[in-house]
């Protein structure tokens, strides 16, 4: 990001300008971004806008300060040639956070899309030298003549247009990352995020419904049945009768726990594992050796009883569609694939489905009878599970179909179908090792979705880590005195203190796994479930987020909140 202006011809090669790499390859670099573009032109406006005399080539972290080729002229797909090598241009600047700091102005990622002047890459069609005063020629036009300007806004700023969209996919040199969120915002025009709101285009949480309620509300225990060993599943039911709004299939209920004798309410989120629309929920709950919400639960809730819960969430879901599905999963992770088989099997689907399981034995295997009832009737429905410690009863051929775990290497004698998607919930390293082993085997990576029931993985661009993680905890420091914040997946919950600027810097003080790139409302990769309460921005987001969503980065607790972190 800290750069300096050279002198002399320097080469430039398919990723990057020969002493002049990327330190965050997750986030910067590649073929698609090798050269960043900035115009002086936008210097010119910086300086007045800002007030700001100290602004030298390179201040943006480009790597060719330009005269010309401004961002509401230059279009995606247009290809130049400087000195020896030729250039095509794929995208607009990303939003990052980095552009804050070295300008020390950390509104600056909101800015440059609020201005307009976000600055572009190029990719390197031919390799070659370059050097600064050489004539910036350009040999074409790309097709759709969409400027950089235009693109930039239909993705970060509100109001573009299905037209818009369309035209931008029928780019051929628009990068993968935002062909992929175009594709997203074109789903959302069809109706793919029901009327949620938010960009799709930005942040896949924005392609769920919004909730069906606002906060938690109580219903009652209709039924409590044991399901395996450590696994028992809990109905409920509207207190007055009324239907309770359907859930999409792979969704979860997030449940406020008040133990016995006046202990602080635990927060815990559950699958639903049962069939959905049927006006009713199910929940299934692993009772964990030292988990105090199962533990509590398992010991205390009867029939009759009411619970807290909030409205069912998530994007974890089963698509629309007439392809292959590959429902994948071990232990408890079964609740939310078997709430798509479910509906599979309500609608009679025709579908191809493969349905496989990994269990320790018969004991450790909920749902057993449930899912074999539910295959036998699909008509084009297989299924093969696996015990890793089969006892003497487990009868194979009838209980199970192998001894061993599934795992990537069983797959190749699977013979799964290429064109499925496939839905994987259990256990972290099970998933990332089928994920892999699907995407190794043919299957479209973007077509294999994978739910996580405890924290997600940290998105934490170009800051390194010091060893293994530590476990969420309260922050150092004096007790704050305002409202509580809960962490629902870490089960946590922290009283708000004025000293933090958001959400998010109090989230990274308690070690809670975040995802964040702009710090400044922009980008929504901070983008999440509000569960309960509300919050006030500062500064307020570019585009809001989704309905029942909330922007960790530039928000405050407006009172208590639980937050799906």
């Amino acid at each position: 990001m800290y750069k300096r202006t050279v002198s002399g011809p320097r080469m430039v090669r398919r990723l990057n300008i020969d002493g002049d790499g990327q330190g965050d390859l997750g986030g910067h670099g590649g073929e698609q971004r090798a050269v960043l573009v900035y115009q002086l032109d936008s210097y010119r406006h910086w300086r007045e806008e800002l007030g700001r005399d100290d602004l030298a080539p390179g201040q943006f972290g480009e790597n060719f300060t330009v005269e010309g080729l401004p961002d509401d002229e230059v279009c995606i797909g247009d290809r130049y040639r400087i000195g020896e090598a030729v250039f095509e241009v794929t995208q607009p600047r990303v939003t990052c956070y980095r552009v804050g700091l070295r300008m020390r102005e950390p509104r600056m990622p909101a800015l440059l899309v609020a201005h307009r002047r976000p600055g572009f890459y190029l990719r390197v069609i031919e390799e070659g030298e370059v050097e600064a005063g050489q004539e910036i020629v350009k040999i074409s036009t790309g097709p759709e003549a969409m400027t950089v300007e235009e693109i930039d806004g239909i993705l970060y700023l509100p109001g573009h247009t299905r037209e818009q969209v369309e035209r931008a996919l029928r780019i051929p040199a628009l990068s993968p990352g935002w062909r992929q969120s175009m594709r997203a915002l074109l789903e959302q025009a069809d109706g793919g995020a029901g009327a949620a709101g938010g960009s799709a285009g930005l942040n896949p949480a924005a392609t769920a419904p919004p909730p069906a309620w606002q906060g938690f509300r109580p219903l009652t225990v209709t039924r409590v049945q044991q399901e395996s060993d450590s696994v028992f599943s809990l109905y409920l039911a509207d207190p007055d009768g009324s239907p309770l709004p359907a859930a999409r299939p792979g969704q979860f209920l997030t449940v406020r726990v008040r133990p016995a004798g006046g202990a602080s309410p635990l927060i815990r989120s559950y699958s639903l594992s049962g069939e959905p629309g049927t006006g009713t929920y199910r929940i299934s709950v692993k009772a964990e050796p030292h988990g105090a919400a199962s533990a509590e639960l398992r010991a205390h809730v009867r029939v009759g009883d009411r619970l807290e819960i909030a409205a069912p969430r998530g994007t974890f879901s089963l698509a629309p569609g007439d392809g292959p599905v590959v429902l994948l999963s071990a232990g408890v992770g079964v609740t939310p694939v078997l709430a798509m088989l479910h509906a599979l099997a309500r609608d009679r689907s025709t579908r191809q489905v493969r349905w496989l399981h990994g269990a320790r034995n018969g004991r450790e295997h909920p749902f057993a009878k449930e899912c074999q009832d539910l295959i036998a009737a699909l008509p084009h429905a297989r299924s093969a599970v696996f015990y890793s410690a089969p006892r003497a009863a487990d009868r194979r051929g009838v209980d199970y179909t192998q001894a061993g775990r599934l795992s990537a290497d069983r797959i190749p004698e699977l013979g799964l179908p290429t064109d499925a998607d496939a839905y994987l919930c259990g256990p972290e390293s099970f998933m990332n090792g089928l994920a892999a082993g699907l995407v190794d085997w043919g299957l479209d990576a973007a077509r294999v979705h994978t739910e996580i029931f405890g924290s997600g993985a940290a998105l934490t661009p170009g800051i390194k880590g010091s060893g293994a993680a530590p476990a969420p905890h309260r922050p150092a420091g004096p007790v704050g005195g305002g409202p509580e914040v809960s962490f629902a997946r870490s089960g946590l919950d922290v009283p708000w203190n004025d000293t933090y600027e958001s959400l998010l810097e109090l989230a990274e003080a308690c070690a809670v796994p975040v995802r964040w790139s702009c710090r400044t409302g922009v980008c929504h990769t901070c983008e999440l479930a509000l569960l309960a309460g509300a919050v006030d921005y500062s500064p307020d987001p570019v585009e809001p987020p989704a309905a029942g969503n909330v922007l960790i980065c530039c928000s405050r607790p407006a009172g208590a909140v639980v937050l799906d972190l």
